[in-house]
């Protein structure tokens, strides 16, 4: 962090007050003597609230947070716009206008307004004009550019007021205290203290007093600024990686859901063939059960009129089953099937035969 000795305050000509008839009570506990009329600022005093004023600036860089450069007085308005510009902050170096901070809903419309002439000036609207149409914009545009123009992008209230002289910018404090926006200023021996939260006793007057206390509160908050940028690029960093993280995971999840999914469906493709082979086993053993039911259920001849015609019809029953193939094994009925079966008209009985009489001693018939 940039730091500040005693004496560069010495040769900045800082120690230099006002003239002894020109002072404020208040400011006594700052003041070390006076000298030829003129008091002279304890610059001990001085050096010890300047290093707490730039440690807080930079608190506030480190943060990202804004500060208002305001100084108004002539030997400060060119030093208060460059150092503004160094640290992309806020300025203003004209003229305070009223309400800048407790009417800020009003003051934007004037930004807007003057944000609107810039455009019309930049794109060429002004040829739609007549010449007296466009000499009155121009005069309006001026105007707002010369108090506004170092708040334009200001979209919000400042988070802190650097302010050169603290006496004539007294209106300018009396809002900022009102908001309880803390306030950094360089007051000199004819100053109000009070108001300030960070007081930086100090020559207000001189350039070189001013230029070294406001770079060194410019360097301060580049300083905390860039802390600040390396601990966002370090958690953008940190978020990336965890985003790349995130990614790496669904992808894995969504790889490995796919692998369940094709699992599944393999599983379920085995499951579907097992009984496709089982339906293929049983349809290549159903002709078999077929021929041995048929022969079974095959109805018996009505009639069988000799032992060979019966054998005969037993032989033909396997090729009365059209389209059926089977080798003699399997076809084969068990004895107790081929038999004929009894038929339904019973055979006559054969004729018994009559005895014959014992022949007579002579041949005759018996008597």
């Amino acid at each position: 962090m940039v730091s500040v000795t005693m004496k560069q305050l010495l040769e900045a000509g800082v120690h230099f007050g006002h003239q002894t008839k020109r002072w404020n009570p208040k400011m006594k506990e700052y003041i070390f003597g006076q000298r030829n009329g003129i008091y002279i600022i304890d610059l001990q005093k001085s050096l010890k609230l300047f290093k707490q004023a730039i440690q807080f600036v930079y608190e506030l860089g480190a943060q990202g947070k804004t500060v208002l450069f305001l100084g108004t007085k002539r030997q400060a308005q060119e030093v208060i716009q460059e150092a503004a510009g160094r640290t992309e902050l806020y300025y203003v170096n004209q003229r305070w206008l009223g309400g800048l901070l407790t009417n800020f809903v009003t003051i934007q419309k004037s930004i807007k307004r003057f944000r609107e002439l810039e455009t019309m000036r930049s794109t060429g609207q002004y040829d739609l004009f007549s010449k007296k149409e466009v000499a009155r914009y121009e005069r309006e545009r001026k105007k707002l550019e010369k108090n506004l123009s170092g708040i334009k992008d200001m979209g919000a209230l400042p988070d802190a007021l650097f302010v050169i002289d603290t006496n004539m910018e007294s209106i300018a404090i009396k809002e900022a205290a009102k908001l309880g926006i803390p306030i950094i200023g360089v007051a000199d021996t004819n100053c109000d203290p009070d108001a300030i939260d960070y007081i930086i006793p100090g020559n207000d007057d001189a350039l070189r007093a001013i230029r070294l206390i406001t770079e060194t509160v410019a360097e301060a908050y580049l300083d905390g600024k860039a802390v600040y940028e390396a601990r966002q690029k370090e958690l953008a960093e940190q978020a990336e990686k965890q985003r790349q993280q995130q990614a790496q995971q669904a992808a894995a999840a969504r790889e490995a859901a796919a692998a369940r999914a094709a699992a599944r469906a393999a599983e379920g493709g085995e499951a579907a063939g097992a009984p496709a082979a089982a339906e293929g086993a049983e349809s290549s053993a159903k002709p078999k059960t077929t021929v041995r039911k048929t022969l079974q259920r095959k109805p018996r001849a009505k009639k069988a009129e000799t032992g060979a015609d019966s054998g005969a019809a037993a032989a033909e029953v396997p090729s009365s089953e059209a389209g059926i193939e089977a080798s003699p094994s399997e076809i084969q009925a068990p004895p107790s099937e081929v038999q004929a079966a009894p038929s339904e008209t019973p055979a006559a009985p054969a004729a018994a035969e009559e005895p014959v009489p014992p022949a007579g001693p002579e041949g005759g018939r018996p008597e």
